[in-house]
Formats: C-alpha cells, structure tokens, sequence
C-alpha cells in the first residue's frame, strides 16, 4: 500500500492506492491508527479478484456472508471509521460490485483481494466518532452523543 496526505487543515484528506493481491479492508483498517485517524468519511473505486460482502439480518442478528468468487469492479464503495468501544479505529464499509455481465451486488464490506487497484480516498473530521453496542438491533451504531 502507497499513501500520500492530500490536505492538511482542520481535517486531514489522505489517498491509499491499494496495490494488486493486497486484501483491502485489512489494509484500510490497518492504516487508521498509523495516521490517528479517529473519524473519518471514506470512498473507493478499483477492482477485485474475489470480495466477500455481508447482508445484516435484523431477526437473527447475523450477517450474511455473500462471496464474490469472479474478477469486479469496485462501483461504489462508501463509508466512515469510528472509534469502537476500546478506542481502535474501525471501518464501517459498504460496497456495490459491478460484473461483466452488466449486473451488480452490494451489501456491507469485509475484504477484497485487489486486482489491479483500489484507490481510496479517507478524509478525517476534527472531532472523534464512536459506535456503540445497540441490543436492540445486534450491532454497534454510531453515538454522536460520545
């Protein structure tokens, strides 16, 4: 992975250029706390060899597994980072696929094995976002209050 800081002000715009076979989502999580990213708007466009993406059930609290096992392109893909409840950064990523065929599949992102690139654009906000546990729904949300 390659990265260059874009801007530099209240707010931090940063560039990761994911290289080929590199699995991405470990790559973005892994960059965060290198760069004491905190909260941050995340957006990417590139292709995968294979990706795995999730669908979260609300009735049984589980997510989903969908595997892509053929070559995609990376249409959309959209997120944040927020501090989790011990205070790592973590992505929260959703991506829709395109196929050859024309057709597409999304749902959240859990990893991608890059082919050729992923070009991810990461740009801090100045205050800290956290997510907390929700019982109500199974998952962590984002508390603006904390």
């Amino acid at each position: 992975m390659k990265s260059r800081l874009l801007a530099s002000a209240a707010e931090r715009t940063f560039i990761l250029v994911i290289e080929p076979e590199e699995e991405a989502f470990d790559a973005i999580r892994r960059f965060a706390p290198t760069e004491n990213i905190n909260a941050a708007s995340v957006t990417a466009i590139g292709a995968f060899s294979t990706a795995t993406l999730a669908f979260f059930d609300l009735l049984s609290r589980e997510y989903k597994e969908i595997p892509v096992t053929e070559q995609s392109e990376a249409l959309s893909l959209l997120g944040d980072i927020t501090l989790d409840e011990n205070d790592t950064p973590n992505p929260h990523l959703h991506v829709v696929l395109g196929f050859a065929d024309g057709s597409t599949r999304g749902g959240h992102f859990l990893k991608g094995v890059v082919r050729p690139t992923l070009e991810v654009v990461i740009r801090e906000t100045p205050a800290e976002l956290r997510r907390s546990y929700i019982s109500d729904f199974g998952i962590a949300l984002i508390d603006p209050a904390k």
